[in-house]
């Protein structure tokens, strides 16, 4: 069998890895928290590449997303594991994230505790370390989806830029247009 090509991944708050999953031994989490310390701030997806293997992370508020993969894996079917565990993430975790609503089994009395959570290392491998692994094994298990699933969402981004840019350029000829008439003649 073929090396997988995605071998590694976690989420992250800031520099503190809060749930990791992976099959394989080896030094990948150790790199992959390296490469984290050294984050470009201003970039929602980066790419480090170290001996045939590429350390992806997407960048979301305050959290970050990896997945070490193989070289072989391409730069978008990464990004689409990547995009697949964010949108997981935020929908089990939103709520504590912004802050709007506790949850719903802690009382007042053990809020602070459970405000600790999120900057704790490892404090949602437990829960969330599964479910990492649970989108890992779909994407390995499913790479033509994958790849159709990358290039779609390429697509749309090729879209939405260009519609971007006709708003823009239509905002830009009503301004124009504006300016045009509002010239008075004596």
């Amino acid at each position: 069998m073929s090396q997988p090509l995605l071998i590694c991944s976690f989420v992250a708050k800031g520099s503190v890895v809060l749930a990791e999953y992976t099959p394989f031994s080896g030094n990948f989490g150790t790199i992959a928290v390296q490469c984290l310390q050294n984050l470009p701030q201003n970039n929602k997806k980066f790419t480090f590449s170290s001996d045939c293997h590429t350390f992806n992370f997407l960048v979301d508020k305050e959290f970050v997303f990896l997945v070490v993969a193989d070289e072989a894996a391409g730069r978008s079917v990464p990004f689409v594991f990547l995009e697949r565990v964010k949108d997981d993430f935020m929908h089990r975790y939103g709520q504590s994230i912004s802050g709007n609503n506790s949850h719903p089994l802690i009382d007042e009395e053990d809020a602070d505790m459970f405000g600790d959570r999120f900057s704790t290392a490892y404090s949602l491998d437990r829960e969330f370390g599964p479910r990492l692994k649970e989108h890992m094994e779909y994407c390995i298990n499913h790479p033509k989806e994958m790849s159709k699933l990358s290039k779609l969402k390429a697509h749309i981004t090729k879209v939405k830029g260009i519609m971007m840019d006709n708003i823009e350029k239509t905002f830009e000829l009503d301004e124009f247009l504006l300016d045009v008439t509002t010239i008075t003649y004596e």
